[in-house]
């Protein structure tokens, strides 16, 4: 099962020296029961990105609780076995839970896929986006607009050798 687990640069240089996500448990994002009955698609690439999206704004939350890391959003694909990754079942299908799965233990940065990454000039409005983030979810809508547009920003692409090229 391919899961989405959201990090920030500074998490991002830890797993990459210590050579695994972790320690556990991790939460992580995949497509989920839940995830599939909410978003009503068929499409696997369509719920992978769902998938990713929701780990994207968790690394927004990451972001929001640690002032001194890069303003940029991080999430690490990783190949799991399907046993490994479990849905809370007390969430179901409340609406912060979707996709979301914890892993137990770590997990070997061997078994990641990808990187994606904000580009540098999305920096601007993922700072602003974290810094109104507690605004957003106490219902301020010019709050909530400012996130929405952090999350207008696709993350990029990148494969595993080069995340020393990241995190340096």
């Amino acid at each position: 099962m391919r899961v989405y687990v959201p990090l920030t640069l500074p998490g991002l240089a830890e797993a990459h020296k210590a050579g695994e996500l972790g320690p556990g448990p991790l939460t992580a994002y995949a497509v989920t029961p839940a995830l599939r009955e909410w978003y009503v698609s068929d499409d696997i690439e369509e719920l992978e990105y769902a998938a990713l999206s929701r780990a994207a704004a968790a690394s927004l939350r990451l972001l929001a609780g640690d002032r001194s890391a890069a303003r940029r959003r991080v999430v690490v694909a990783v190949d799991v076995p399907d046993r490994l990754a479990v849905p809370d079942p007390d969430r179901g299908l409340d609406a912060s839970a979707l996709g979301e799965v914890r892993i137990g233990s770590a997990v070997s940065l061997s078994k990641a896929a990808a990187v994606h990454v904000d580009a540098d000039d999305a920096e601007a409005a993922v700072a602003a986006a974290a810094a109104v983030l507690g605004a957003a979810d106490m219902g301020d809508d010019d709050a909530q607009f400012t996130v929405d547009g952090a999350e207008d920003h696709e993350l990029l692409w990148y494969g595993v050798q080069e995340i020393p090229n990241l995190v340096g």
